[in-house]
């Protein structure tokens, strides 16, 4: 497995930060295998690889690129720069453009584990080709959607902060993508491959999500590293969660789609990433639910997290049953008018 030794001011200096180029690239990643893992993902793909797959075809050498570039156990360093934080995509894929391609060729040199097809091996425009490709990806595929993919990315960013101040550094990177995991002594796994690790206290380290799923881990030198994962679940999908229409009739829509997200606990940024609604709204609609006492709150370090109470539970899942025929009952023995004497029991 591979694995990084940390001390305690690096990781006391680490951060979260978002990446434009990132969430490309990544983008990228999934037109290249053309594997959906939710139907967001899925309706995205169809919607921009017949595109993609086009452009490719009309240009074999980029497509070539493109395969050697995202190797089976390794990419080629020059298309994943270290993210800094705080940058447009403009600034990050200029970072690609400038790699030498001397070095790029060494990278795919490195990805694809042996010498490079004819077709590359003398190319001195494969970073510029490769920063072309990845500007067409964020033009045409991200950037129309880039707004949404930030809320939802700075929703995951809040829910990993609180989760550190909860539980600390094991808990908040435990998961953090399939490999990823606190070993305890200062030590940071990072991915199972049997790479030799690597000493990087004191250096600059940072954490970035990304929509898709995917993940990698990049670095400059001995000063700046980065791990890429993928968000939560419950982020990624934002059309996962169906509001029953008897719900919306009963509750009002968007607040019915508050409760119907709240499978598992969410803060109010998070909720205001996967509904689209404001924060002023959200706010309003679990007042609202908190009163009726189908939601819960608690603290989680700085941020505070809402998840439905039994009584939640039971009318969302209640609601999301269809009856057959036309709002009918079912066939089989009715209740006399006025129902029954007893109280509903709820799950805890």
């Amino acid at each position: 497995m591979g694995w990084w030794q940390v001390n305690a001011d690096t990781l006391a200096g680490s951060r979260f930060v978002l990446s434009p180029l990132a969430e490309t690239f990544a983008s990228l990643k999934l037109l290249h295998s053309r594997t959906a893992t939710h139907p967001g993902e899925r309706a995205w793909l169809d919607a921009h690889l017949p595109a993609y797959l086009a452009r490719l075809a009309a240009d074999p050498v980029t497509a070539l690129l493109v395969r050697c570039g995202l190797g089976q156990a390794w990419i080629a360093d020059f298309l994943t720069p270290t993210p800094y934080g705080d940058e447009t995509f403009e600034a990050e894929v200029a970072r690609v453009r400038d790699v030498s391609p001397r070095d790029a060729r060494a990278h795919l040199v490195r990805s694809v584990g042996g010498p490079l097809p004819a077709a590359l091996a003398d190319r001195d425009d494969l970073p510029e080709r490769a920063a072309a490709l990845l500007t067409a990806v964020w033009e045409e595929s991200v950037r129309p959607d880039w707004e949404r993919r930030r809320r939802v990315l700075e929703a995951d960013v809040v829910a990993r902060t609180a989760r550190l101040g909860q539980g600390g550094w094991a808990a908040a990177l435990d998961g953090l993508r399939p490999g990823t995991r606190w070993l305890g002594d200062n030590r940071l796994q990072v991915n199972l491959h049997e790479y030799p690790p690597r000493e990087i206290s004191g250096a600059q380290l940072v954490f970035v999500p990304v929509t898709p799923k995917a993940g990698w881990v990049s670095w400059e030198g001995h000063d700046r590293y980065a791990l890429v994962y993928p968000c939560s679940g419950a982020l990624t999908d934002v059309g996962a969660a169906v509001v029953p229409e008897s719900l919306g009739a009963l509750l009002g829509a968007a607040r019915a789609g508050v409760l119907a997200r709240l499978d598992s606990p969410l803060s109010t940024s998070q909720l205001v990433a996967v509904t689209g609604q404001g924060l002023g709204s959200v706010g309003r609609h679990l007042r609202v639910l908190l009163d009726a006492r189908l939601v819960r709150r608690r603290r989680a370090g700085r941020s505070v997290l809402y998840s439905r109470t039994a009584a939640g539970e039971v009318l969302v899942t209640a609601q999301g049953q269809d009856l057959p025929g036309t709002g009918e009952l079912p066939d089989g023995p009715r209740e006399p008018a006025g129902g029954t004497d007893g109280a509903a029991t709820y799950r805890s």
